[in-house]
């Protein structure tokens, strides 16, 4: 399996429902570092998984409809714990949208997998993969 990884980083704000999370109910800052590494079992006819160029430019459209808001504001997250597991889906997820309707290109056809990681320090980060 082939794959490459673009980067881009994130900065929210937002709170949590639910004693497991201590503290973080209360309104905090978050800042991320976005991974998303998209696979392919062969490369297209160009020798690549994907323009490394569209991917970052894709990546940084779906990261910038999230940055700097208080997720708690947004009515899209209304009632949700925004944790960086559902970040991470939830960026994979407008990724695979992006794939399907061409924006990375018709070389981008052949993916079959997006993986998203979101680094919350350098110590701890969440992973979501889905299929293409």
């Amino acid at each position: 399996m082939f794959s490459i990884t673009v980067r881009d980083h994130l900065m929210i704000a937002h709170s949590f429902r639910g004693e497991v999370f201590g503290p973080a109910q209360r309104l905090h800052g978050a800042t991320f570092l976005v991974d998303a590494t998209f696979r392919r079992p062969e490369l297209d006819e160009d020798n690549i998984v994907v323009d490394i160029g569209l991917a970052t430019q894709e990546l940084g459209a779906v990261v910038a409809g999230l940055n700097y808001r208080n997720l708690d504001d947004e009515p899209e997250f209304k009632g949700t714990n925004t944790s960086t597991e559902f970040l991470a889906k939830f960026i994979a997820d407008k990724l695979a949208e992006r794939v399907h309707q061409g924006a990375l290109g018709e070389g981008a056809r052949g993916l079959t997998g997006i993986a998203v990681t979101l680094h919350e320090s350098h110590i701890a980060w969440a992973s979501y993969e889905r299929d293409l």
